[in-house]
């Protein structure tokens, strides 16, 4: 388990991370979301022990990484976003001089590196200089470097950059088969990838944390309010017609389709579907589709990392269940386009 408490970091005037605290327990697979410059990479360098923190601390299993940073970083593999190869050696090579680097004992060597080479899928790459490999292979050596020693915790930094689809997959699932046995924490802009793998899922702006919950709950949450999608058998004008019959509806965006069908997304004051469906009943107009539209996990981390602040700030307080103000200084722009 991972505990960050209250961590800060500034770089002069600036602060990277403010006041940033959060828990992960055993077993997770926790996803690191932010925009670039929300403070990913400083926050896992710090708890990685790479960098220091300005104030606050992290406890890796019970262990301070400030106070007791050998025991702490011997429960953690990391695998930063360039990994940190030595392209003139070959795979083995490399493994072998990362397992001796983490002290890891010469008896076991042998077998956790045919382990972690299995597991990563080296085998065909063992003996080729890392120079001559592509990059998805590249990126293997590092998880591999990554899980030498099987640390109770394994951070990845954007572990899929870069990667074609069928190594993305191969990558995936290797984060499967290590969350079997130990905690981890993945950051990726890849937003598919964490929806598809995460247990938990937290997501920082400028540093500080403005959500941590799974990926269904964070989408129920700030799915749009009485958001409706229906597709109706009929021509944009006739469609347009029927709707102006409907009351409360606050929003609407009507288009043609091929094949004599119309697509319209809305938004009502309250519940309207029962209303909706009668009223193209009557106007002789089928519905093919009539959905509420939820919030997907791309327009959730959209909300909450918006540049508009009062954006930002309306969509974090819908998590934290508080009321949303409604002077003009927070409404503006601040509907779901």
């Amino acid at each position: 388990m991972i505990e960050v408490r209250n961590l800060v970091k500034r770089y002069g005037r600036r602060c990277a991370v403010d006041h940033l605290s959060f828990t992960v327990e055993d077993g997770q697979i926790f996803g690191f979301l932010g925009p670039n410059g929300a403070g990913k990479s400083t926050t896992m360098n710090i708890m990685t022990g790479y960098l220091a923190p300005t104030d606050g601390e992290v406890l890796v299993d019970g262990h301070s990484i400030l106070e007791e940073p050998e025991e702490a970083k011997r429960r953690i593999g990391y695998l930063p976003e360039q990994p940190p190869l030595y392209p003139d050696m070959t795979v083995r090579e490399y493994l072998s001089f990362a397992a001796e680097l983490k002290g890891i004992a010469k008896k076991d060597r042998k077998e956790q590196l045919a382990k972690a080479i299995t597991l990563t899928h080296l085998e065909d790459a063992e003996h080729r200089l890392i120079r001559n490999l592509s990059k998805g292979y590249r990126q293997r050596v590092g998880l591999a470097q990554a899980i030498l020693g099987f640390p109770k915790v394994i951070i990845l930094d954007e572990p899929t950059v870069g990667l074609d689809p069928r190594q993305v997959v191969e990558i995936r699932d290797v984060i499967r088969q290590l969350a079997e046995d130990h905690t981890v924490i993945i950051s990726s802009h890849i937003l598919s990838e964490i929806r598809a793998i995460c247990d938990q899922v937290l997501i920082i702006r400028k540093g500080k944390l403005v959500a941590c919950d799974t990926p269904d709950r964070l989408e129920e949450i700030l799915s749009a309010d009485n958001a409706i999608e229906l597709v109706a058998k009929g021509g944009q004008e006739a469609v347009e017609a029927v709707l102006q019959s409907v009351p409360g509806i606050t929003q609407q965006t009507v288009t043609a389709q091929a094949g004599g069908t119309t697509r319209i997304t809305l938004r009502t004051e309250t519940d309207s579907r029962e209303m909706l469906f009668l009223s193209f009943a009557a106007a002789g107009l089928p519905l093919l589709e009539l959905r509420t539209k939820n919030a997907s996990l791309e327009e959730v981390f959209l909300d909450l990392t918006a540049e508009d602040d009062n954006l930002a700030a309306k969509a974090a307080r819908l998590l934290t269940g508080q009321a949303v103000a409604t002077d003009d200084s927070t409404d503006e722009g601040g509907e779901r386009a």
